[in-house]
């Protein structure tokens, strides 16, 4: 249902909003976490590395499209906080159309590229074919995690962050249960894993489709009510384009620091994707918190309330700041059965780089939620051109030194490269947040 957050309390607004979404992400590592038990001890650990190896090459095509899904849901939730409910039913109606098309087209670029990409990222021989087949019929369903995406942003620029997460659990549900039929009762071996995906992602998207027909007037367009303008779709690509290429760098430099990785062998790329897998669980919150922060601001840029921003803001970093603690507190008094969870002990090597990583990583775990609360401020306020600035001087930052790094100190080089990444990002970010504050520039229209 639409929900307005332009009055009320700030604090309970955000964490009604956040919940879902928090419990949504969370709720998706555990699936991951399924996901990867069952592909690494079903089939074993060359499978799991085949994933692995796979997720951020797969993430790099996904994100974009997330990231084009969240700046038009920014747009949608600043028409949404000025009531003008004409313009934001031809921005949703554009921004589909065009996604749509675009979706199809990139997905299937992205197979025929597929075995390029894979080379690209030193990806082991004995772990070729697996990968290779994993990511093929993943780029195949692209279409379905677009749709879902951007339905799911739709609603939560109106305030609905609740379908959304109920449509991902019944989804993350189904593909775990196929997973375990596909590869324990068929021989498609991380293929059928693949498939499982692709079959629960259609299932998210028909389940938004129907229940926004049946209870959101707002976003159940009629037939006339598909339009594409023209004039409105360059205003979005200046908006989302920007966005996209934001999450397109994020993804895109984990797959070179992963491909710095993979040069080390299959016990570092296990070892480090089970740490990863686990660092999941906190980027999965402050990701959440994020979101609503954007929308959020969205909402009270486009009802002009500037007073509320630094409340939001604030609000969310507290409660940013408050699970990073918690959650690096669990990583320290338990590492060895926590990485134990996606690698067999018996592979001591695997164990010790997942140990070390989520050990020595909380050193940088606050700078990691002071970046995603003021990333989530600028996206929702337009300054989406400051946020990927950040994002952008993180990622160059973090595969320079990747590549001068892992090759000697190995796993050590890899903690050194993502924490130092993050604390040139808090210090640009911080400086422009300071800036606008004294500047106090806000409009609907704002689009640094």
């Amino acid at each position: 249902m639409e929900h307005s957050m332009t009055e009320g309390n700030v604090t309970s607004q955000l964490f009604r909003f956040s919940v879902p979404i928090v419990l949504g992400n969370i709720f998706q590592q555990l699936y991951n976490t399924a996901d990867a038990m069952i592909v690494g001890k079903m089939i074993g650990n060359n499978a799991f590395a085949a994933v692995s190896v796979a997720n951020p090459i797969m993430s790099v095509g996904l994100f974009f499209l997330v990231g084009l899904s969240m700046g038009v849901g920014i747009l949608l939730a600043q028409w949404y906080g000025a009531q003008d409910i004409k313009m934001f039913k031809v921005q949703y109606s554009t921004a589909l159309i065009a996604g749509c098309v675009f979706t199809v087209a990139a997905s299937l670029l992205c197979i025929v590229c597929s075995r390029w990409m894979l080379l690209a990222a030193n990806t082991p021989v004995e772990i070729m074919e697996d990968t290779n087949w994993y990511l093929r019929i993943i780029f195949a369903g692209l279409f379905f995690s677009f749709l879902y995406n951007y339905l799911a942003a739709a609603l939560r620029a109106i305030g609905d962050s609740r379908s959304a997460f109920l449509f991902l659990v019944i989804s993350s549900v189904t593909n775990v249960i196929l997973d375990i039929v596909f590869i324990r009762y068929t021989p498609m071996g991380v293929a059928g894993a693949a498939v499982a995906t692709v079959i629960s992602q259609a299932l998210s998207s028909i389940l938004c489709v129907i229940y926004i027909y049946k209870k959101i007037p707002i976003l159940a367009l009629a037939r006339s009510e598909f339009v594409y303008e023209k004039s409105v779709m360059k205003n979005t690509l200046l908006f989302s384009w920007t966005s996209a290429l934001q999450q397109t760098f994020l993804y895109f430099g984990r797959l070179l620091v992963q491909g710095t990785i993979n040069a080390q062998g299959t016990d570092m790329i296990t070892g480090y994707n089970a740490a990863i897998r686990l660092e999941a669980f906190m980027m999965a919150f402050i990701d959440g918190t994020q979101s609503a922060m954007s929308t959020f601001g969205g909402q009270n840029v486009g009802a002009h309330h500037p007073e509320r921003l630094k409340k939001g803001l604030l609000r969310t970093l507290q409660m940013d700041l408050a699970y990073i603690v918690l959650f690096s507190a669990l990583m320290l008094s338990m590492p060895r059965t926590l990485v134990g969870l996606y690698v067999d002990l018996d592979n001591a090597a695997a164990v010790e780089i997942g140990v070390t990583y989520i050990t020595v990583m909380p050193l940088f775990y606050l700078c990691c939620g002071v970046v995603s609360a003021l990333q989530g401020f600028f996206r929702g306020i337009g300054k989406i051109r400051i946020a990927m600035t950040a994002t952008f001087s993180q990622i160059a930052m973090r595969c320079i030194l990747s590549v001068i790094l892992v090759p000697r100190y190995g796993i050590y080089g890899v903690c050194a490269s993502v924490g130092t990444g993050w604390v040139l990002m808090v210090v640009y970010s911080s400086y422009n947040c300071i800036h606008y504050f004294r500047k106090k520039q806000l409009t609907i229209e704002e689009q640094s």
